[in-house]
């Protein structure tokens, strides 16, 4: 098949318009994700437009080129007013085009991309891509037909487990549950949706307007089952309810009315103060790693490790992707040693007689608990969570002022899959396990204190005594006892933005999330300082 020139309405457009024989080609060209921006929708529907007048194109692919097809919405957009076209617009000119539209989807269609998906007439996943809708991590459900079209394909059961858990689906069960209609093995998209198309013209396939399926059938008892089991489970969040009420929609209003209803729904959680903590979290977490004015990938390839620690086995689980050598000092000389980890078990003599004996300008990284800090700490403290079981958050606590050997040894850090967050001089993990310490040993009533937090989504168990029988609380009463810690950990990150010990006050809150397990829907101790001013 030949190929003919591509054609954009726009040639600054990430959308292209091209013919092969019969079939029409559109493909998205947006590194390094595919995402939903404006530019993108708009270049969906010039691209549409340009295969509507092509009367030599008797059905139309739709891919993506690069490593996947449309990973979701465009973050740079976030929080901004919407532009059009919006994407429930664009998704209705798909879902309407006279001619078949295939949907050709590899590495992963998420959000609006998995929604733009099921606004296609046949969708075709290359072997190894995953599909999702984890809109509801964001505090949000999928605004542009995903509640309303999924369980039209898929059932409600597989529609509710989706998107209230906004968990991914591999390829091969989104086959078993009718998301898409074949599963191939191969690495090009292009090749792929030319065989779909022209087996769809041999009449191998038949095309389906999604909107059009019949409702799905369902109990009625069902759905306050699964509301009952959402307040049993996560009672304190707020999309995951919109979410039931909008696919219940798809049993008792018709399409049109059902995604008018779910765009009302997707609105309500646009206003809920939880989508704007949950967003805040999700942004925290890029780039903790950084140091501001020394960020380069520069980064260490041997590490020293003394003594014993149970972060030194999982980093091990990493070294070979991460290309990071491990050696136990223990055992080895370890003269090509570029930096050196030690466990808080080695005693003060082997301290010394290490650092003597350590390459020169090789930095020393104690790696500690929130206990840990001590005036003869090395070039760092790695700090952990108070959590015994989490040893991927690590707070990298720069004693030696010297930001080029901190971003190296982060971004080693991070190679071998670690959430780092890089601090001056000071632990915040420290500092939030003081307060919270101290919160505790006030509080009048342990067990109300953990009540007040459990309903929130925190479990402080790890704190507190055992053997506490759990209590009910009261929303007003729950709300007293939560002030103090709130505004003990507000001026935490109050004094650590004055006091220039953190590059960026939303580490504190990745911190406070990661490290200790802070509800995410609440943002993080500086998120909510900076609210409440």
């Amino acid at each position: 098949m030949q190929d003919n020139q591509a054609r954009r309405a726009d040639a600054s457009s990430p959308v292209s318009y091209a013919r092969h024989e019969r079939v029409g080609v559109i493909r998205i060209d947006n590194p390094p994700v595919n995402a939903l921006g404006q530019a993108v929708r708009q270049g969906l529907l010039d691209a549409l437009e340009s295969a509507r007048h092509d009367h030599d194109a008797e059905v139309i692919v739709l891919m993506a080129v690069g490593r996947t097809f449309i990973a979701g919405a465009d973050i740079r957009e976030f929080g901004k007013p919407p532009q059009a076209p919006l994407l429930p617009d664009v998704i209705a000119a798909l879902e309407a085009n006279d001619k078949p539209v295939i949907a050709v989807l590899h590495g992963t269609a998420l959000g609006g991309g998995l929604e733009v998906a099921l606004g296609c007439h046949l969708r075709i996943a290359l072997a190894g891509t995953r599909v999702g809708l984890p809109e509801v991590k964001l505090g949000l459900l999928p605004g542009a037909g995903g509640t309303q079209r999924l369980p039209r394909l898929a059932g409600v059961e597989c529609a509710l487990d989706m998107i209230t858990s906004g968990r991914f689906v591999d390829a091969d069960e989104a086959k078993t549950r009718g998301i898409v209609d074949e599963v191939v093995t191969g690495e090009d998209p292009l090749s792929a949706g030319l065989t779909a198309a022209e087996q769809l013209l041999q009449g191998h396939y038949v095309p389906r307007v999604s909107g059009e399926l019949p409702a799905p059938a369902t109990d009625a008892a069902a759905w306050e089952d699964y509301r009952q089991r959402l307040a049993d489970e996560v009672p304190y969040l707020f999309s995951p309810f919109r979410i039931v009420d909008a696919v219940e929609a798809t049993t008792r209003l018709p399409f049109a009315e059902g995604l008018k209803h779910e765009r009302a729904l997707f609105m309500e959680c646009m206003d809920s103060p939880q989508r704007a903590g949950l967003i805040h979290a999700f942004f925290a977490t890029r780039g903790t790693h950084k140091v501001p004015g020394a960020e380069s990938d520069a980064s260490f390839t041997t590490l020293g490790l003394v003594g014993h620690h149970p972060l030194f086995d999982a980093l091990d689980s990493h070294v070979t992707k991460a290309g990071v050598r491990l050696v136990n000092l223990d055992a080895d000389t370890g003269e090509d040693i570029q930096a050196c980890l030690v466990a808080p078990d080695v005693g003060a003599f082997r301290r010394q007689t290490l650092r003597d004996a350590l390459p020169v300008g090789a930095p020393w990284v104690d790696v500690g608990t929130p206990h840990g800090m001590s005036a003869d700490a090395g070039d760092a403290i790695l700090m952990l969570s108070p959590r015994e079981a989490d040893l991927t958050t690590c707070e990298l606590v720069d004693r030696a002022d010297n930001p080029a050997l901190i971003q190296a040894l982060a971004n080693t850090l991070k190679r071998l899959k670690r959430q780092v967050v890089v601090t001056r001089q000071a632990s915040v993990i420290a500092a939030l396990e003081e307060a919270l310490s101290r919160v505790i040993a006030d509080a009048p009533e342990t067990v109300r204190l953990e009540a007040a937090w459990h309903a929130e989504g925190w479990d402080l168990s790890p704190w507190l005594a055992k053997g506490d029988v759990p209590v009910e609380i009261s929303d007003a009463e729950a709300e007293r006892y939560r002030q103090p810690l709130d505004l003990a950990w507000q001026q935490v990150a109050k004094a650590f933005s004055e006091g220039g010990q953190v590059h960026r006050d939303s580490d504190i809150d990745v911190l406070a999330i990661q490290a200790f397990g802070y509800p995410q829907h609440l943002g993080g101790p500086a998120f909510r300082s900076l609210a409440s001013r």
